[in-house]
This record gives structure tokens, sequence and C-alpha cells, in this order.
């Protein structure tokens, strides 16, 4: 049940916002998670998928047949919205065999399925509960089991855990990613939370402006980014302009360092990403990459600090963590300086 782009472009009237050629398949039972900054245009692809909105050039399949023309109740997609969308004057049990009795699903056995739903997500015990006696996190579930009520070809996770609390939604991911995988369900997740993102999908899309940067497993995405547009986004770094001198060896204007050039040329302009936890502090001997300065701003994160390291001539700091600050020097490994085409 694979959902496919195909060269998908959409403007909203009168602007230059919307989509641009975007071309990828969600693989039966995959979850792609879409992350990118405000105006990247992820909303908008799932409102174009669900029907929401329409009005695209190329093409969007599910399981080979042509969205373009199918009203949105004829789509077979379930759909989990940031704010739960439940029926307020529903129980449980009949919130989850909503879309069953819509498709004139007798009432015995939609009972029967919702049943075993709210089973699957860990609410069996609350079937008769009115939905507005559950937590967010409940609620949330209660949305999942919705969802799947209908045996969706795909399902589209809108922000779905945007608006809960901190402290419930590490566990609520895991728990949605669990049942996603129970029920095979081809997935797109669009989140703002990189975090989850990583933590959630087979591979990750990163969007800007309309347009796919790149789309790869949530590990490559964070340590083989295609572009310093992606680097930029995707989790913190220290990215710093320079130039390749020779054959590992790059001239950063305040320090020359030792990294992979792979087939880079003498004078070639590039960007070298440096993550923080690559950062070494006051690493012993003479290792490559040393560069001495000072500490600058701090942040307490429990289990580690997050400083400012002033080396100087940079034009800024290199962003760093560990458990206890430097005296006075970092090093950052040659493997872990990743460099960018300018």
């Amino acid at each position: 049940m694979s959902l496919a782009f195909h060269q998908l472009s959409y403007n909203y009237p009168g602007t230059r916002q919307g989509l641009k050629d975007l071309s990828f398949t969600v693989n039966s039972g995959e979850l792609i998670a879409v992350i990118g900054p405000s105006g990247s245009g992820k909303s908008t692809l799932l409102k174009l998928v669900s029907g929401l909105t329409s009005g695209h050039s190329g093409h969007i399949t599910l399981h080979g047949q042509d969205l373009a023309n199918k009203p949105v109740h004829e789509r077979n997609i379930g759909m989990v919205f940031q704010n739960y969308a439940l029926f307020p004057h529903l129980n449980v049990l009949d919130n989850v065999a909503y879309g069953l009795r819509l498709r004139k699903m007798a009432k015995a056995p939609s009972h029967a399925k919702a049943a075993a739903l709210l089973e699957a997500v860990g609410l069996s015990a609350f079937a008769d509960r009115a939905v507005t006696q559950l937590s967010g996190g409940q609620q949330q579930r209660v949305a999942l089991a919705r969802a799947l009520a209908i045996d969706p070809q795909a399902l589209l996770l809108d922000e779905p855990l945007a608006a809960l609390d901190a402290s419930i939604r590490g566990h609520l991911r895991d728990q949605i990613r669990e049942i996603q995988k129970r029920f095979n369900a081809t997935t797109l997740l669009v989140t703002h939370d990189q975090e989850e993102a990583l933590a959630m999908a087979d591979r990750v899309a990163v969007l800007k402006d309309g347009c796919l940067l790149q789309l790869s497993t949530p590990k490559d995405i964070y340590e083989q980014p295609a572009s310093t547009a992606v680097a930029q986004f995707v989790g913190l770094s220290t990215i710093f302009p320079g130039r390749v001198l020779s054959t590992d060896l790059i001239d950063l204007g305040f320090a020359r360092l030792v990294a992979p050039t792979h087939k880079r040329v003498p004078g070639q302009s590039i960007h070298a990403l440096m993550r923080p936890e690559h950062v070494q502090i006051d690493p012993p001997g003479n290792p490559a990459n040393l560069m001495t300065g000072r500490v600058g701003a701090q942040r307490y994160l429990g289990a580690v600090s997050r400083f400012d390291f002033h080396v100087p001539g940079a034009d800024k700091p290199l962003l760093a963590e560990s458990r206890e600050l430097p005296r006075h020097a970092v090093s950052v490994a040659p493997e872990h300086i990743r460099l960018l085409d300018s």
C-alpha cells in the first residue's frame, strides 16, 4: 500500500508558497517523517494527500491509484490531528467505531472491532468513558485507534504529540511507533519536533520553501546531511566557512584542521560541520585539531552542560557539550568533521 508523489506542485493563490516538484514514495508499512521550517510545505502536503486541499499539479497515488479526483471520504486514509478532533458527545468506544458506522457497518461488529482496537492501544478499560474524562495522551491513542479502525491504506499524523506535556511525549511517541509497526500502516508524519522525527521514522524528508532537500534514514540525515541547509536545520551544530588546502587539510581562517576532503581539490570552498557532542575537552597528548580558547555562555542541562567555546580569530563560538568544562583547549577528531560544498 505505497503512497507516492510524482512531480507534485501546488501554489497558494496569489503567492509563491506551496510545494515545488516533489517526488518520493512512502513504501508499504514505512513511516516517513516530514520536517522543515515554518512555511516549508509540511502541512500543505498532508492537506493534498487527505483531499482537504486540491488544485495541485503532478500526481499523488495510493496503491497505484491517482487521488486527484477522489473526494475525501473515498480516499480510505486515516488521519490523526494535533487537537485529536474527537466527538465530545460520544464515549470512547463510539468514537473509535464512528468511521465504521459511517461505512454502514452494523453496530455489533463495529463495536467489536472498536473494542479490539482499544485493546491494541491499551484503553479497553475506558471504552464507556466520555472522551472529556481522558488525559491528552489517552485521547491521542483514541484518535489513533479511530484512524486505524477503517483499515486505511495510508495513515497521516499531523503533529500528533505537539499538544502534550514533555513528560509523556516520549512514552507516547514509542507507543505510536509500536502500534504503527504492528498494523504495518503506511504512514506520513508531519512534525516540527526533530527528536520525534529521528526517533520514530524509517526515513526523514527535509523540506524548505516547498522543495525536498533530502530524504534519507535518520542516521544519514543527522550524520551525513546533503547540504548546509539540512545541516543547519537538523540538530545543533557549528558550521564554519573555509577552503581545502590539500588532501585532508582545510583552512577555516582561524585554524587549519585535518578532515576528510575526499575528491575535493585545493582552493575549493567548503563548510565544515561540527556537532557539539563530538567536541573533546582538554584532550590528552597532542591530538589533531587542537584549538585553544576560552569558555563563554554556559547552559546546564542536567546530564551535560552545553557551552560556547571561543577560539581566537573565529567569527562565532564553537558549540560544545560535556559533563565538565574545558580549562583551555578542545579538539574535534578528523572523522567527526563533515565537509559540505559551498
